[in-house]
C-alpha cells in the first residue's frame, strides 16, 4: 500500500519538474512571439514615416499628445520594448508598458478590425503573463541575476 501512494508522489513530482523545465522554452517562445508583432509595426512606422504621420495626423485618436509626438513615442516604444523582451531584459517594465501601449493602439483607433482586434487581445494577455511572471530562466534578467548580482 505504501508503494502505491509513494510512485503517485513521485508522478506528481516528474509532472512538476516537467513542467517546470517547459517553462523556459515557453517563456521564450512567448517573448520572441510578441516582440516580433511590435517590432514589425515599429520597421513599417519608420520605413514609411510619411504614412505613419499621416495616420496619427489624421486616423489614430490618441488622447492627450500632439500627433506628431505620439507618431515618435509610438515608434520608440514598439522599436526599442521589444528589443528588451527579446533580450530578456527588464522584461517586466518593457512587457507592463507594451501592455499599456496595446490597450492605448486599440482605444486610438475605433475602426479596427475583429481580426486584428483579437491579435491585440492575445498580445494582452500575453504581456500581462509576462509583466506578472517575468521573463523565464532563459533570459538576459536571470543571468544577470545569477552573474552580475552575486559578484555586487
Amino acid at each position: 500500500m505504501k508503494t502505491t501512494s509513494n510512485s503517485f508522489g513521485h508522478s506528481w513530482q516528474f509532472i512538476a519538474r516537467s513542467l517546470d523545465w517547459l517553462a523556459s522554452p515557453a517563456f521564450l517562445l512567448l517573448r520572441i512571439w510578441v516582440a516580433l508583432a511590435f517590432l514589425k509595426a515599429g520597421y513599417l512606422k519608420v520605413t514609411s514615416w510619411g504614412t505613419t504621420l499621416y495616420l496619427f495626423q489624421y486616423e489614430y485618436a490618441v488622447p492627450l499628445l500632439p500627433p506628431v509626438f505620439a507618431a515618435y513615442l509610438a515608434t520608440f516604444v514598439e522599436l526599442v520594448m521589444p528589443s528588451l523582451l527579446l533580450l530578456g531584459l527588464l522584461t517586466r517594465p518593457a512587457a507592463l508598458l507594451l501592455f499599456i501601449f496595446n490597450i492605448m493602439a486599440v482605444i486610438s483607433y475605433p475602426d479596427l478590425d475583429p481580426i486584428a482586434a483579437s491579435d491585440h487581445q492575445a498580445w494582452g494577455v500575453a504581456l500581462l503573463l509576462l509583466a506578472t511572471a517575468g521573463a523565464g530562466r532563459w533570459s538576459g534578467d536571470q543571468w544577470l541575476s545569477r552573474n552580475v548580482c552575486r559578484i555586487a
